[in-house]
């Protein structure tokens, strides 16, 4: 191999590198979607200007640096708040409507990445009048974005972007009572971090860990395969209260899945589903 060539990454090359992350650090990755891989495997090949491959993956067994830097590559979804913003109108008008009379409301978001969507999500909880009542638990297999996610701190040159997507949500409160300005970022106020608990959890490997009335899993599903994908839904549908919702992003779906039959569609647009008692 000339020495500046650029490395093509393939199936072949998938399945060692993949091979490499699981015996350096326990991850596997063999059931992500291969078109994903490929995509978030070369773009860090190319950005490291990594010309070996057998001394790249020499490299993922001995550099724990290099290693976490690749697994964050793979793992990071991108995110921001109110994302898809008048999914957040749906769940204030439609979903928490039906969720009232509950003493309690435990709420999983799946793959939270920098926390951008539990934050959204508390404070459509505030509007609607039920935060005192609720608890958002947000995972991610990512420990880093985690780590971003608790302080709640984010890039001031988000703000506006932020501010558009309320607006257009259709909410009816007022987004700046929701942050402070400190130091050049903004800080979401200490009565949302509160209400969040974030932690690690691995939907490929890990199962359920409480019960709960609404889990929010969306645009994470797409990165894995067909098998995964059934697995996931699974642990979700088990970790599901009698009626509890169920809410993917805008191109996953249950339809032929195991959960199918035990699921209404309750708004097929913004694909929220509800468990049958």
């Amino acid at each position: 191999m000339n020495s500046t060539a650029k490395i093509e990454i393939g199936e072949i090359e998938i399945e060692e590198i993949v091979a490499a992350i699981y015996d350096a650090s326990g991850y596997d990755f063999s059931n992500y979607s291969t078109p994903s891989l490929q995509r978030r495997l070369q773009r860090f090949i190319d950005l490291k200007k990594i010309i070996n491959l057998s001394g790249f993956i020499e490299q993922l067994h001995n550099d724990n640096i290099l290693l976490n830097e690749f697994i964050e590559e793979i793992t990071v979804n991108v995110t921001e708040m109110f994302r898809d913003p008048y999914f957040f109108n749906i769940m204030k008008k439609e979903v928490l409507t039906q969720l009232n009379e509950l003493p309690s409301i435990k709420i999983w978001h799946a793959g939270c990445s920098t926390g951008e969507e539990p934050y959204s999500m508390a404070i459509v909880l505030k509007e609607a009048g039920i935060l005192d009542k609720s608890i958002i638990y947000a995972t991610d297999i990512n420990q880093s974005v985690l780590q971003t996610a608790a302080k709640g701190r984010y890039p001031m040159d988000l703000l506006k972007t932020y501010q558009r997507n309320y607006a257009e949500s259709d909410l009816k409160g007022n987004f700046e009572h929701y942050y402070e300005l400190i130091d050049e970022s903004m800080v979401i106020k200490e009565e949302f971090r509160n209400k969040i608990i974030f932690s690690t959890h691995n939907l490929v490997t890990d199962s359920g860990f409480n019960k709960f009335d609404i889990i929010i899993c969306r645009n994470v599903m797409i990165y894995f395969n067909k098998e995964l994908q059934n697995q996931i839904l699974q642990t979700f549908y088990n970790s599901l209260n009698d009626h509890g919702f169920l809410a993917l992003g805008s191109k996953e779906t249950i339809l032929f899945s195991s959960i199918e039959k035990n699921m209404d569609t309750f708004n097929p647009q913004f694909r929220v589903w509800r468990k049958m008692a």
